[in-house]
């Protein structure tokens, strides 16, 4: 991907307004620090830090600084679960659950069904801890724990040196011993240690937030940076999925559904628009916004969780995100 010093002059303008504009959006969110950066047609066009990553240090966030990234997890543990099991394997996306899984609670529901937050009655109801369960399956497909293919076939295919499954990895058990080399490891430890530090505001001030330690799953657990989910977004379109898989995921599965296959779905300014978020209750928040048709993804990370809070009361417009609106509004008019 080439970098932002090759973006154009008049694009060094119009990102030098979008930066004021985050800028005053982090402030107005109490946001201590966050991440951000504007692909086009592959390409980094632009980054940038805000704020602090380490309030008591004065650290600045930038490209590199890696942030749990919550349920935004999702679009990558069903880029894997569609690579895994329907193009290189032959599950259905209307194979029930249980055919993978037998555990999984729910006789009825099929792959695409919680990959889509469809529950039973037809209905939407978002539900990471359901998506989570998928993980089963993709191991059942794969015929490798979820951690060591995640590390193999995105963190190491697609050269995301600066991600983890996880945070716990950094206190390794006899199992990770047995999913990664002694090198992952060392350098799943770097990530951590370097990790942006989480904040929740208490009494007008932003107080330090102690994050139990996580492992990744379908539905959570990564780390990551922007630059690395640069490269991921790149890998989705053009390396990991078959295109008519990448069509089915960025489809709604109904007139009256929000979300396609691990990933909400809208239009804007009649333009198709892709997104998903991510939160860490206190602590940190992921957003991540694809107009397809235009080539353009932007994709933000913050050490709070303010990014995520317009989608906690079961609102599912990205435009009710300030930061996906100012995003829309300059580049997508």
């Amino acid at each position: 991907m080439a970098g932002a010093q090759q973006r154009p002059a008049a694009q060094s303008l119009s990102f030098s307004l979008f930066e004021r504009y985050l800028e005053s959006l982090r402030e107005q969110a109490a946001i201590p620090g966050m991440s951000a950066l504007v692909l086009l047609n592959g390409s980094v066009v632009w980054s940038s830090g805000f704020g602090r990553a380490d309030i008591e240090s004065g650290l600045r966030p930038g490209a590199d600084t890696p942030y749990l990234i919550g349920g935004l997890s999702q679009a990558v543990g069903a880029t894997l679960l569609l690579k895994e099991c329907i193009d290189e394997s032959y599950a259905e996306l209307n194979d029930p659950v249980r055919k993978w899984s037998p555990a999984f609670p729910d006789r009825d529901a099929t792959i695409a069904h919680v990959l889509g937050h469809v529950a039973a009655d037809g209905s939407f109801r978002y539900d990471p801890s359901r998506f989570a369960a998928l993980t089963p399956v993709i191991e059942a497909c794969s015929e490798n724990p979820y951690p060591r293919l995640l590390n193999e076939e995105i963190f190491g295919r697609l050269g995301l040196a600066f991600s983890s499954p996880g945070t716990a990895v950094r206190s390794p058990t006899s199992a990770d011993f047995d999913h990664f080399d002694t090198p992952d490891l060392v350098r799943f430890n770097e990530v951590v240690n370097r990790m942006a530090k989480p904040y929740h505001v208490e009494r007008g001030r932003h107080v330090r937030t102690e994050v139990a330690a996580l492992r990744a799953d379908a539905a959570s657990g990564v780390v990551s940076t922007v630059r690395d989910l640069a490269r991921f977004d790149y890998a989705v379109e053009d390396v990991l999925l078959e295109r008519d898989t990448r069509r089915r995921a960025w489809s709604a599965l109904g007139p009256n559904l929000p979300a396609g296959l691990g990933w909400f779905v809208q239009t804007y300014n009649r333009e198709q628009v892709v997104w998903q978020f991510g939160q860490v209750p206190d602590a940190y928040s992921a957003l991540m916004v694809k107009v397809p048709n235009r080539g353009l993804t932007f994709i933000l990370l913050a050490n709070s969780d303010a990014l995520a809070a317009p989608f906690t009361g079961n609102v599912w417009d990205v435009t009710a995100s300030a930061f996906a609106r100012t995003f829309l509004l300059m580049y997508v008019p």
